[in-house]
């Protein structure tokens, strides 16, 4: 069924916003998919807050146009499935993830801060973990040294006596 203009412009317009606040697109063929495993593909997508959709290719490289992906406008031919995410690796993660399982899902192209990737880039960038992952580790990496020089001061305290607790004096009762 094909689209009037005003939804037409209305479709772009959607899509331009989605680019606007995206840092990652990620194209994938979805030839062969079956209803069910694109279905199971979006749920992937919308629980990791990406913007999955399937977007006749004139429509857009029309949105695309004058965005940070527009380097990816020469990869969108054929059937193509388009993931729009604000995460740096999500778009890519979601749809490299389901091509791992799935070979019917090939994944083509993607952009990145403005640059092309090819297949391998996105697969690349999938390979990075996520922000809360990467801040997870930064903390660990900050808490290393402090919590190691608590447990050379707790091993020293043992080593000198038993620790705090037994170098105390004992408190005496209060005469009555």
């Amino acid at each position: 069924m094909s689209l009037n203009r005003t939804e037409k412009e209305a479709v772009i317009a959607e899509v331009a916003a989605q680019a606007g606040k995206a840092q990652t697109l990620a194209l994938a063929e979805y030839r062969g998919l079956t209803v069910a495993q694109l279905d199971q593909l979006r749920k992937n997508a919308r629980e990791q807050g990406v913007y999955l959709h399937v977007l006749k290719n004139t429509l857009a490289r029309r949105a695309v146009a004058g965005t940070q992906f527009e380097v990816a406008a020469e990869s969108m031919s054929g059937p193509l499935i388009y993931g729009f995410s604000e995460d740096a690796v999500a778009a890519a993660k979601v749809i490299a993830d389901f091509a791992k399982g799935n070979d019917k899902l090939v994944i083509k192209a993607g952009a990145y801060a403005g640059k092309a990737l090819d297949a391998n880039g996105v697969k690349s960038l999938a390979s990075i973990p996520s922000k809360e992952v990467l801040l997870a580790q930064i903390c660990g990496l900050l808490q290393s040294p402090i919590s190691g020089f608590a447990r050379v001061l707790a091993a020293v305290g043992e080593q000198k006596g038993g620790g705090a607790a037994a170098e105390a004096p004992a408190a005496e009762a209060p005469a009555a």
